[in-house]
């Protein structure tokens, strides 16, 4: 650990000191790519505490809990063990650790539930039964999206149903009654002392903005020195709540922003960039830092990412740069079909790990979106290189492990419904799903939770035992909640479920997996347990509590979870892909149509945010960077073929290490990027006129020295034809391994002569 005192500043270039070293009024840091942009943000907090700032007077916002963790160990690294007394978290996490205290003070239990999506869309599902309403229109996942998107911008039910404009558009959707759904979600979300994620962002305005008890002045007091990273990513809702945090009788308050307006890319998720190019006018004396030298990648890599940025129009204008210089030149790969992408991409790979010596590690793969990953999946296999797919289902997402916190969760709040319906019939016992809608029904017509119901209720015949027995389990459950600490209560509560004893009955390798499973879940509690503090300042007693539990695990995401080390190539999407850098990164798929979307192809914003999102791209890579594209590739069904992106042509020709055959976007005569000279001759791609005019050829027809049409490889010469009707054909375009053999039986040629 360095010693406490200003040597950290001697590791910071002259601007990235002057970022860290000013700390009051309004900052913002505008950061490149592999610019030290976490440095900048952790050493700016060491900074702070080390003149003074006590830690519980800090607030900075991350978008994962990971972050937030690796910002305090490297902070004390720096200054030692007071870095851990810093509130650092996500917005969603710091303001429910809030709302646990305040959530009183506008109607909710402080032990509220927070419910996820699961929990979201089975009560909104619930919903558009009651209301007899189609399932198939009203599909939940786009309801939910209408729901959330109405909270991020601080729309109620009521301004909702009132909002002609929305009516209009739900009503043109065929889903009319979404202001009616909206309506009773929240009602019963109220009603059953439950949070979404979105609530825990809306609440947390609703607090400040309200103020009640004067809670406003309360933590604008606290934190006196706030910080947001990646702040290109935040919505409406949170840059409204960061406000309220940090202006104050007109002043501004000591807040820091830290970002890159080319690096927002998640509009789908809410988050706008007019956000960051705001700032300045939201915050007149804002000091403005930009962090513009690349210590990640190479020259070329930097220069194509300036090159292709600036033909967005809404930025803020920065030129990053790099002392790396030498750095190969970009790779590009154009093939026929997706599959021989996918080919080619795993023998590059292979040919790199030679000649660079990568490991696996090293090494990603990244396409525009998931179902892309197949091709690539299948050839990876085939050369025997290990692979993984960041991302999958996350541990808290696991069914076995979802069921023991439903009974966890039912223990710490009884009016969670959800959690209820979730685990009344499981283990099996003999209460059917009508038992549980009839329950429901009374629980709606009666305003009160499922619990009160069938604690009040009188149970009669095989109800008293299969409901009476529930609750009798539940109710020693809820008392071990009561007098135990997290880890002996749920400790108590998987064993009395019976889902421990369920699953040890199952003896497959998928049985022993699930219990391996809820016992690393135990063991975690446990770890909790143990090294849980409370941060001076905290009003609460310090809190083992699984209330305190269930809040930190409700907020998990993908990029929380531990992953095991193992030596393996990186397969995701470019949007899985921010943050993280590779020594030898294939951005794939680069078509249009597909790289940019065809959905973004109408909006010049949306396009711009393609070109951001390839911006991201190729920033993950340090020495090597591969651009692959293929002519024809299957989509929904047909054979699609599209020109390659117009995000490679906006590479300059002297950056790439080969030509680029490229049509311009009106459809004039095709472009040539690079040199073409120093290609073999080709001739021009499939066009719309060689497809929609193609008709199959019988077999007979299909004879040695006659030119073929075929759909996937284009034209070419049958070189021979055995007996077995196996053709031998040599295409023009195919340069890295011309000859195909081709069964006639299933093949579709046509012959053009």
């Amino acid at each position: 650990m360095e010693q406490v005192g200003e040597s950290y500043l001697s590791q910071l270039n002259d601007i990235q000191r002057n970022a860290v070293t000013t700390t009051d009024g309004p900052v913002m840091v505008i950061a490149g790519p592999g610019s030290g942009k976490t440095r900048v943000l952790t050493y700016k907090i060491a900074h702070l505490i080390n003149v003074g700032v006590a830690p519980w007077n800090i607030l900075a916002l991350t978008f994962t809990n990971k972050a937030a963790r690796e910002m305090k160990d490297r902070i004390e690294n720096v200054i030692g063990s007071g870095a851990q007394k810093v509130w650092a978290g996500t917005f969603h996490s710091l303001f429910a650790r809030i709302l646990r205290v305040e959530a009183h003070r506008i109607g909710y239990p402080n032990d509220f539930s927070i419910y996820d999506t699961d929990d979201s869309k089975s009560l909104i599902r619930e919903i558009i039964k009651s209301l007899s309403l189609d399932s198939k229109v009203y599909n939940v996942g786009a309801v939910r999206s209408r729901i959330s998107t109405a909270k991020s911008n601080l729309m109620s039910p009521k301004a909702y149903a009132n909002s002609e404009d929305l009516l209009a558009l739900d009503r043109m959707n065929r889903r009319p009654m979404i202001f009616k759904i909206y309506e009773l979600y929240v009602k019963k979300c109220k009603r059953a002392g439950a949070m979404d994620f979105d609530d825990l962002l809306l609440q947390m305005f609703n607090l400040l903005f309200k103020n009640p008890d004067g809670v406003r002045d309360k933590y604008q007091s606290q934190f006196r020195y706030v910080l947001v990273d990646e702040f290109q990513d935040t919505n409406s809702l949170q840059y409204e709540i960061l406000k309220l945090l940090t202006v104050y009788d007109g002043s501004q308050h000591n807040v820091c922003i830290v970002g890159d307006d080319a690096q927002s890319i998640y509009s789908f998720r809410g988050a706008t960039i007019e956000n960051i190019l705001q700032f300045e006018n939201d915050f007149p004396n804002v000091q403005v830092f930009k962090l513009e030298q690349n210590y990640r990648s190479t020259n070329f890599i930097v220069d194509a990412a300036n090159e292709i940025i600036n033909h967005n129009t809404k930025q803020i204008q920065k030129k990053i740069w790099t002392e790396n210089s030498g750095g190969k030149k970009i790779k590009v790969i154009k093939t026929m079909t997706d599959s021989e992408e996918g080919r080619r991409v795993a023998d590059t790979i292979v040919e790199q790990k030679n000649r660079y010596h990568y490991s696996n590690n090293d090494i990603a793969i990244l396409y525009r979106t998931n179902a892309q990953s197949r091709v690539f999946e299948e050839h990876l296999r085939r050369y025997n290189l290990p692979y993984r797919i960041y991302g999958g289902v996350s541990f808290y997402q696991r069914k076995e492990i979802k069921d023991v916190i439903a009974y966890i969760r039912l223990c710490v709040n009884p009016k969670d419904n959800e959690a209820l319906k979730r685990i009344i019939n499981y283990p099996k016992r003999g209460i059917g799903k009508t038992t549980v809608d009839k329950l429901m029904q009374v629980a709606d017509d009666n305003d009160i939770s499922l619990w009160q119901v069938i604690t009040q209720i009188e149970l009669k015949g095989a109800h008293k035992r299969t409901i009476g027995g529930f609750i009798n389990s539940m109710k020693q459950m809820m008392q071990k909640v009561i007098v135990e600490d997290a880890y002996q209560a749920a400790l108590y509560i998987a064993q009395k479920s019976g889902i421990i004893d369920l699953l040890k009955a199952d003896t497959s390798p998928e049985g022993k997996s699930r219990i391996e499973n809820i016992t690393a879940m135990l063991d975690g509690i446990q770890e909790f347990v143990e090294n849980d503090e409370i941060a001076p300042g905290e009003d609460a007693p310090e809190d083992k509590s699984l209330a305190r539990f269930l809040q930190s695990i409700s907020l998990m995401t993908d990029q929380d979870e531990d992953k095991t080390e193992v030596d393996t190539i990186t397969l995701m999407s470019v949007h899985a892909a921010k943050g993280l850098e590779y020594k030898s990164v294939f951005v794939v798929g680069l078509e249009e149509n597909l790289f940019p979307s065809f959905m973004s192809l109408s909006s010049p914003d949306q396009i711009e945010e393609e070109r951001r999102l390839f911006y991201v791209a190729i920033t993950r890579a340090e020495e090597m960077l591969t651009l692959t594209f293929a002519n024809s590739r299957y989509q929904f069904g047909q054979m699609r073929f599209n020109d390659p992106s117009r995000f490679v042509e906006e590479i300059p020709e002297h950056m790439t290490d080969s030509a680029v055959l490229k049509k311009k976007q009106t459809f004039g005569e095709p472009k040539i990027l690079g040199n073409f000279k120093k290609l073999a001759p080709a001739k021009p791609s499939l066009t719309e006129a060689d497809t929609k005019n193609f008709k199959a050829s019988t077999l007979d027809e299909i004879k040695e020295g006659k030119q073929v049409l075929h759909l996937k490889f284009g034209k070419g010469t049958v070189v021979s034809v055995d007996e077995r009707k196996v053709a031998t054909i040599r295409f023009e375009q195919m340069h890295d391994s011309p000859e195909k053999r081709i069964m006639l039986q299933y093949a579709k040629l046509q012959v053009l002569d």
